[in-house]
């Protein structure tokens, strides 16, 4: 990909449009990289579908439907709208019990926590590709005409990354293109292989890192001022007499007896972020790998690793499983408690690299032929992606 090519990408306003350009993007940086390293899974490999993951996220894919099934199908959902229609009839609302939840659905307005968790992800997803697909296709314009090691294009390549510990500073990036360098021309296949290996765990910890307040973000968009909720909900169900209803209140919480329909709008809005965080953690938490593999980020990963990378042999990757793996001979306990937890989130990714990294179907296009061919003339590919 030229810098040219690799700008117009990053550079796409639209959001949904952008997102399945950087995941095309990602599958051909992915192809070149396996050219020069051999035919195993580069992070920009992993990096294809987890973006085509995120894509999903971004155009709120199912999202709605669920969110909306699960609220009502919740009784505690049932039981807080009931109260406060209940409530609200009391201060001269009109709501017919029946009818609560839709009024109520309709009047909390989630959507919007699944707007503000696609706009954290699409940030992470443009994030990410403009820094570290940036430095992929660089790495395969610099040096990959070589065919010989030369140190001096090394260190040109690693020179122009910033020193310093991630979120900031680049050096695990300049350890991981160095790695992918070597392997490059390292003729045993074990130690290629782990040198790959080695590489794309440091990769995905600076990612990880530097994604962490989008992951943040997204799991927790759910998660509102309660009083803005209440103002909210008032403004909706009084729309003649909302300022009395909020003066009523005020005064009853002035008392130290606040009224039961602030009671009610509260165990609500409890209640509802409960359940968008349980849909938003479902759906961040599951990736496709291709159409061979579904997985669940919170399940224990149960594949094992390939032969090549059964038995660490090189020091500096023994290392490093040894500070982000807790379990660094078997993918037991990889599954993450908590997607938000970097060192859980880590965890997982480490085992889930291990274990997939010779998978040949990790390497099948992310779309289809027809779905490119709308991708390339400005259209959003028809469903499903």
């Amino acid at each position: 990909m030229t810098p040219e090519g690799f700008d117009r990408v990053a550079g796409v306003a639209d959001p949904t449009i952008r997102n399945l350009r950087i995941t095309q993007a990602y599958h051909a940086l992915s192809a070149a990289a396996a050219a020069s390293i051999g035919p195993v899974a580069n992070w920009c490999t992993y990096a294809t579908w987890a973006s085509k993951q995120a894509g999903r996220t971004i155009r709120k894919e199912d999202l709605q439907r669920a969110l909306e099934a699960a609220f009502r199908s919740s009784p505690d959902a049932a039981s807080a709208a009931g109260e406060v229609a209940t409530e609200a009839g009391r201060f001269g609302a009109n709501i017919p019990l029946g009818a609560s939840l839709s009024s109520v659905w309709a009047v909390l307005d989630p959507a919007a926590a699944l707007d503000r968790a696609s706009a954290a992800v699409a940030r992470g997803n443009l994030r990410v590709f403009e820094e570290i697909g940036r430095e992929f296709a660089r790495f395969d314009l610099e040096c990959g005409p070589d065919t010989d090691a030369s140190e001096d294009t090394l260190a040109r390549f690693v020179d122009a990354l910033r020193p310093g510990e991630p979120p900031t500073g680049q050096d695990y990036l300049r350890r991981a293109f160095s790695h992918y360098y070597r392997a490059r021309f390292e003729v045993d296949r074990v130690v290629r292989a782990q040198l790959v290996f080695l590489a794309n765990l440091e990769i995905g910890f600076h990612e990880q890192t530097r994604l962490q307040p989008e992951i943040a973000e997204a799991l927790d968009a759910g998660v509102v001022d309660p009083r803005d909720v209440r103002d909210h909900v008032v403004t909706v169900l009084f729309p003649h007499g909302a300022w009395l209803v909020r003066l009523r209140l005020f005064i009853a919480r002035l008392t130290g007896k606040r009224a039961l329909l602030d009671v009610a709008i509260d165990a609500l809005v409890v209640e509802t972020q409960r359940l968008v965080r349980r849909i938003l953690t479902r759906h961040l938490m599951s990736i496709d790998l291709g159409t061979a593999v579904r997985l669940q980020l919170g399940t224990d990963l149960g594949a094992g690793f390939p032969p090549s990378l059964r038995e660490i042999v090189l020091p500096e990757l023994r290392d490093l499983l040894a500070r982000i793996d807790p379990t660094p001979d078997n993918p037991r306990d990889s599954g993450a408690a908590d997607w938000a937890d970097l060192d859980d989130r880590v965890h997982f990714i480490a085992d889930m690299f291990r274990c997939f990294q010779e998978s040949p179907f990790l390497f099948d296009p992310p779309f289809t032929a027809a779905q490119l061919e709308r991708l390339d003339a400005g259209e959003r590919p028809a469903d499903p992606l």
